[in-house]
């Protein structure tokens, strides 16, 4: 099963996840979030796979959030335009996100990663 890990190296979070995917011996394909983020249509994949509200696929702590005023806007906005915002910037995007294209992961919590990826 190929898993696609899209993160961003500087974040200790997605080191953590990393850790824990190789100590598993679990083979990822890495994909820097902010250089390579996914499109719209692999975000609205990811979103419908997931089972998660758009919003949590936003990362809310980023200064990129806040600078666009994000938690404002949202609740207005269709779900295609927040797919276009989400796919216009890596930094909006909370990271890590796991996926086997058929499973989905935001962030990451021991627990969910035991689950889905062991």
């Amino acid at each position: 099963m190929a898993i696609t890990f899209y993160h961003y190296p500087k974040c200790g979070t997605c080191r953590k996840a990393k850790k824990w995917l190789e100590e598993k011996g679990i083979e990822v394909n890495d994909v820097h979030i902010v250089e390579n983020p996914p499109t719209k249509d692999e975000l609205k994949i990811m979103v419908e796979n997931s089972g998660l509200d758009i919003k949590k696929f936003f990362n809310t702590s980023g200064k990129k959030y806040r600078e666009l005023n994000v938690k404002e806007k949202l609740p207005t906005m269709t779900e295609d335009e927040a797919l276009e915002l989400l796919a216009s910037d890596g930094m909006l995007i909370k990271r890590p996100i796991t996926t086997d294209r058929k499973k989905v992961t935001v962030g990451f919590k021991e627990d969910l990663f035991e689950q889905n990826w062991k």
